[in-house]
């Protein structure tokens, strides 16, 4: 058992910190929905929902997850690309929801959080967070390097 955890260890953790991140945006969104839904159309509150959670998100996947070191700004701004497929994802499904379909902003986020889970996870695990190839290459031996 131990060994199967320890082999599923990232994913385990992947979950764990994805749960919080997903609980954690969906109530950004919806506290902001209940505070300002009089004032501002639920589209620029997902905006704002996502703006806000994204840096939340990006320190538990950095410190958590992958525990990467270094390469602050080239992981940030490829974490902010990989959230930018899974907004334009909700932005376009959202809508469809609630006008189309009828259904209430909450419950529509609710769904559409599938979707996105399976984006984030496959985009930071091979983008925001991958090891660059030549990083992972072999040291070449110098026999090699003076043939």
């Amino acid at each position: 058992m131990k060994a199967l955890l320890r082999r599923h260890e990232e994913k385990i953790r992947f979950v764990v910190v994805g749960g919080w991140n997903t609980v954690f945006g969906y109530l950004v969104f919806a506290g902001l929905y209940y505070l300002l839904r009089s004032h501002l159309h639920y589209l620029l509150l997902l905006a704002a929902s996502y703006i806000i959670s994204i840096t939340n998100a990006y320190l538990g996947y950095k410190f958590a997850v992958f525990k990467t070191r270094g390469n602050y700004l080239r992981e940030y701004l490829r974490f902010y690309l990989v959230y930018g497929v899974s907004f334009l994802v909700n932005l376009i499904l959202l809508p469809v929801l609630v006008e189309a379909l009828g259904l209430h902003p909450l419950v529509a986020q609710a769904l559409i959080l599938f979707f996105t889970t399976v984006i984030s996870y496959t985009g930071h695990k091979y983008y925001s967070f991958s090891v660059p190839a030549r990083a992972m290459e072999q040291p070449r031996n110098q026999n090699e390097e003076e043939a």
